[in-house]
């Protein structure tokens, strides 16, 4: 019915006017002479085909005119048009293969490479400059590249206190409850605080993100304000505050203000989407790059495999093993950083590598699927390597 409306169904007659879903050579006339006479011009793709984009250029032309903005062809667009523009002749076949068409360079890139993410940076981690760029400054979804925040508010405080990484972890039945990537540990089963950070980044387990949350988050709460008039009326109020989890996640903001994440919000340790749970692949570089300065944070994210042994109640014991999901570990000069996906987020990935002594951070945000991300990154870092 789109490409055969039914006022177009009768192939002896031309409408008087032509509108959306209409196709045909009058529809090229049409696109090839909106895009001649319209300023600016709605570059149309000339296909032959009346979609929404010409029915758009159409009513513009139509308010310039002081036309009734229809987005139907009619004979006072027609009028306003002017003759039509004819499509441009083609040369002579000898012209045309003749011609010599030129080619750049085989060492020289202008430019950077196509790459299928919504946004992404090449940053020198040596100095933290931009080597280039696109939409880096632009809110999006993250998916588990959230999970760096997490480890590393966990990483700094066990670096101070290194006892931390002994403590014993219990998973709750909340955190066993997270949906998405799991570390695959039960509620009620236990193990180090040192192990649960590969359950956390190597496998990205979201169950795990919750646990260690619901451990630290009195630990690392910043100092909030309340307003204690309200609490006296409300004791969700005062809950909420002091809930671990809605504690951490302050920490977690707290941190990204810190390091000047200035358009960064968290509102989760995981990175299943939100609305408010934003960040820019400029900020996660700021955040790859403080992180990697430590060598707790650096060995876990270069770890490409890990077992550990859990205890569960009544005093069983299994053992579990757990994958990095960060392929690029696979190829040497690789040694971090986090891999993310979810529906809205698309695949993304924040990866650090090394060549001649000189370090790079890439952050790639919303690439087509899995795969690409990485396709993504690694032509993004050759492009990056060839510029001085």
């Amino acid at each position: 019915d789109h490409f055969n409306p039914e006022w177009d169904r009768n192939p002896t007659s031309e409408p008087a006017e032509i509108r959306i879903g209409a196709f045909g050579t009058r529809v090229e006339f049409l696109q090839r002479t909106l895009n001649a006479r319209s300023q600016p011009s709605p570059n149309l793709g000339v296909d032959g085909d009346f979609g929404p984009a010409t029915e758009s250029a159409v009513k513009h032309f139509q308010e310039l005119h002081g036309l009734v903005a229809t987005g139907i062809a009619d004979a006072a667009v027609w009028q306003a048009l002017g003759p039509i523009v004819e499509e441009l002749p083609v040369p002579e076949p000898d012209v045309v293969n003749t011609e010599i068409l030129p080619r750049e360079p085989m060492d020289r890139l202008d430019g950077p490479p196509f790459v299928t993410c919504k946004a992404w940076v090449v940053v020198n981690a040596h100095d933290g400059k931009a080597i280039g760029g696109y939409q880096a400054e632009s809110p999006l979804h993250i998916a588990s590249t959230t999970k760096m925040m997490t480890a590393w508010l966990v990483i700094q405080l066990a670096e101070l206190q290194p006892a931390v990484l002994d403590e014993t972890l219990t998973m709750s039945a909340r955190a066993d409850e997270t949906r998405g990537s799991t570390a695959d540990i039960r509620s009620g089963e236990m193990l180090t605080i040192r192990d649960a950070l590969y359950g956390l980044m190597l496998p990205s387990g979201n169950d795990m993100s919750v646990a260690l949350t619901e451990h630290f988050g009195a630990r690392l709460a910043p100092v909030v304000a309340v307003d204690h008039a309200a609490t006296k009326t409300s004791d969700d109020a005062t809950e909420a505050v002091t809930e671990p989890l809605v504690q951490f996640v302050a920490a977690m903001n707290a941190e990204a203000v810190r390091l000047g994440m200035a358009k960064t919000q968290f509102s989760n340790p995981h990175g299943l989407s939100s609305d408010i749970h934003l960040s820019t692949a400029s900020d996660l570089a700021v955040l790859a790059r403080t992180a990697m300065k430590s060598d707790l944070f650096r060995h876990y994210v270069s770890t490409r495999q890990r077992g550990a042994t859990v205890t569960g109640p009544g005093g069983y014991s299994r053992n579990v093993m757990w994958k990095n999901t960060n392929q690029l570990l696979t190829i040497d000069g690789y040694n971090g950083v986090k891999t993310g996906t979810t529906d809205l987020a698309g695949a993304c990935l924040v990866s650090t590598a090394e060549r001649d002594g000189r370090r790079l951070i890439v952050v790639v945000l919303g690439s087509a699927a899995s795969e690409a991300r990485y396709t993504d990154s690694r032509n993004l870092y050759r492009w990056a390597w060839m510029k001085k």
